[in-house]
């Protein structure tokens, strides 16, 4: 009987520890082959490369991790019995104590960084001006650098290399700031917002506390960087994150006041015939005169949505969403001198990406409850990533729960002459039943994008494909550009909410899209 019981308590102690395996085991289970470890104080590892794929298990800043795979920013590692996907800018490698003595740092905004020292390998990712980086390698005109735990060549006709960068300080630990693994910043290095207004928050995640905002023209001292994000000194002793797509980095520090020299921001140019010129910033302000497209006036200061612009008897207001400024042209002056774009890579396209509704547009509430415009936000955030990490300039119309007027979103568009923009949203009818996805176009330019998209979302989803159509809506109807309207299934119909509604539907709905917006650009004439 004893033995019996004996050999019981045997099997269960056995029993306990597969289904629970020892923490101590799965940080020495791979000590001999691990090249990496966890930088943060957790780590999510995921099934899958994105934040929408399911968690695995979570991980402790320290332990061990052996890579195995690589897609973009993300890493398919083993940790101890695990094996998932880890973000890159989390971990750090085990060898990062023999550090390089020389620090490569970018010249430029949007510095490729390709997987090989030639023009026409893939992008791995971009640098921006201010950007430092440790040099691993140099290869005649070629340097391959390690940055925020990517490693890629960039060329050295765009960076200036360092023999003796300064020792890298530990952080001090302060209430309110976010430490994160990544390469020094230049002390004079400034972030100048180049949107009309952005969302300061208190976590590098769209998700996090908004502590503030910042307005277009203003420059802040840049604290660290990390993925897409940029921690800058806020509010006197504040410090906050905004987006990077938004703003330019430079080493000449800027006036930080709410309006800006007309140096800071140059000149506005009108691109619609009969703009009002007003007194004051708001569309209620008496108009002082109306122009034509083609003016183009000097800036003296931004308040609210609006320029102050100098005439020649004066001054006066005009909406931002009805000119473009010089900071536009030189992005569209940039795209053009762009090499040009090789099959299978988004390189030198812009693509504005359009979250539809916001703010006190709530656009349709599903049986269930949810309101189409944060889903539309999710989405949008998720497709601007992989658009992004294929090459592509993207410009998202709203980054946070803001109102955007339908005629700026599509301002926006002709501004940084889009080659497409997509507008995304959620479906809904008075008949519950109705199901399905559908692409919407206007004009005959917008019709071959619409297709290839609704292709791309039929390879991905389960849901009906209901085609494409001809849809007059005002983005489409008013837009000069290849513009398409996605509707991602009905919100009226509860079964199908249920599933639009789920993280790993956007992430299969954003990769149909990418995928149909690919497809198009490699088989356009």
């Amino acid at each position: 009987m004893r033995k019996k019981i004996l050999h019981s308590i045997i099997i269960f102690i056995l029993m306990v520890t597969i289904v629970f395996p020892n923490k101590s085991y799965m940080q020495h289970a791979f000590a001999d082959t691990s090249d990496l470890k966890v930088a943060g104080t957790i780590l999510h590892l995921r099934e899958g490369p994105g934040l929408s794929y399911p968690i695995i298990t979570t991980l402790e800043e320290g332990d061990p991790l052996t890579s195995i795979g690589r897609e973009g920013d993300w890493i398919q590692v083993k940790a101890g019995n695990y094996e998932g996907w880890v973000a890159s800018w989390l971990t750090t490698s085990t060898n990062a104590t023999q550090r390089i003595a020389k620090t490569v740092i970018s010249q430029v905004d949007r510095l490729n960084i390709r997987t090989e020292p030639d023009i026409s390998s893939a992008v791995l990712g971009q640098l921006s001006i201010g950007n430092q980086a440790s040099l691993l390698k140099e290869n005649d005109a070629w340097a391959k650098i390690d940055w925020n735990g990517l490693t890629g060549w960039v060329s050295k006709d765009y960076v200036t290399i360092n023999d003796s960068p300064e020792k890298e300080q530990e952080p001090e630990s302060k209430e309110g700031t976010v430490e994160v693994s990544t390469p020094a910043v230049d002390k004079d290095t400034t972030f100048t917002i180049l949107v009309d207004t952005l969302n300061v928050r208190k976590k590098p995640d769209l998700n996090a506390k908004k502590v503030g905002t910042a307005t277009k023209g203003q420059a802040f001292k840049v604290l660290a960087h990390e993925h897409n994000w940029v921690q800058i000194q806020y509010n006197n002793k504040k410090t906050g994150w905004v987006y990077s797509f938004y703003g330019t980095f430079s080493n000449k520090v800027k006036s930080t006041s709410k309006t800006s020299s007309s140096k800071d921001l140059e000149s506005v140019t009108i691109i619609y015939n009969g703009t009002n010129l007003r007194t004051d910033a708001s569309t209620a302000a008496d108009v002082v005169e109306r122009v034509d497209a083609g003016k183009t006036y000097p800036i003296v200061g931004v308040k609210n949505e609006f320029y102050e612009i100098q005439l020649d008897n004066g001054t006066a207001f005009v909406a931002n969403w009805v000119v473009t400024t010089s900071a536009n042209k030189a992005a569209v002056s940039q795209k053009e001198q762009m090499e040009p774009r090789k099959n299978g890579t988004l390189n030198g396209l812009t693509i504005v990406v359009d979250a539809g509704h916001g703010g006190n547009d709530h656009g349709t509430t599903g049986q269930r409850g949810t309101d189409e415009k944060d889903i539309t936000l999710k989405t949008a955030t998720l497709l601007a990533s992989k658009l992004s990490a294929a090459g592509a300039n993207v410009v998202m119309t709203r980054e946070s729960d803001e109102y955007v007027a339908l005629r700026k979103r599509v301002s926006i568009a002709h501004q940084y002459e889009a080659d497409a923009f997509i507008s995304l949203h959620y479906d809904a009818t008075d008949d519950s039943s109705i199901n399905g996805f559908t692409s919407y176009y206007m004009n005959s330019n917008q019709k071959g994008l619409a297709e290839a998209i609704q292709g791309g979302l039929a390879s991905k989803l389960d849901l009906r494909d209901r085609g494409t159509q001809q849809g007059n809506f005002l983005v489409l109807r008013e837009n000069r550009q290849k513009a398409v309207l996605v509707e991602l299934g009905f919100l009226s119909n509860s079964s199908e909410e249920r599933v639009i509604t789920t993280a790993k539907f956007r992430e299969q709905a954003t990769l149909g899209i990418y995928q149909g917006i690919l497809n198009y650009f490699d088989h356009e004439e």
